[in-house]
């Protein structure tokens, strides 16, 4: 998985930048999907990688709230799909870690619905090869008249 950090009013060091991509990182084992090619082959996207993660974490001021507010958005880009997380805390970890927990749930969310769209598939072509009413019954089995 490729990840691309963007800073706003605030340098990362290295512990900080170390942190979230940890953690960032750890959402990989969620992809086991998307592990099969390393690289998307379509025609606009030779060489792409097929998950991204773009994280933009930036320190702002609000009018109201005094202090220190970070806050953290991760936008990851599927093959067919593009999921975003953001947060506002006080913490930078808190936000990196609630950021995390967000994308884990819609990670999964997403990976229950390709799941059961493949076995809605599944049911419906099961379903257009059943035996032609010609097929008789033999003993336990179906037979086909044809001899298979």
């Amino acid at each position: 998985m490729k990840i691309v950090i963007k800073t706003t009013k605030i340098d990362l060091d290295d512990a900080q930048r170390l942190f979230l991509e940890e953690k960032i990182n750890s959402l990989e084992r969620y992809l086991d999907i998307f592990q099969d090619e390393s690289y998307y082959d379509g025609f606009f996207g030779k060489g792409k990688p097929k998950v991204e993660a773009w994280v933009e974490v930036e320190k702002i001021t609000r009018h109201h709230r005094q202090g220190r507010i970070f806050r953290v958005e991760c936008q990851m880009r599927f093959p067919k799909k593009s999921l975003r997380a953001e947060s506002l805390r006080d913490d930078l970890k808190l936000a990196i870690v609630e950021v995390k927990d967000e994308l884990q749930r819609q990670i999964k969310q997403y990976k229950e619905k390709l799941k059961a769209k493949t076995l809605r598939d599944m049911r419906q072509l099961k379903k257009d090869l059943k035996f032609s009413p010609a097929a008789r019954f033999y003993r336990k089995g179906r037979i086909r008249e044809e001899g298979i």
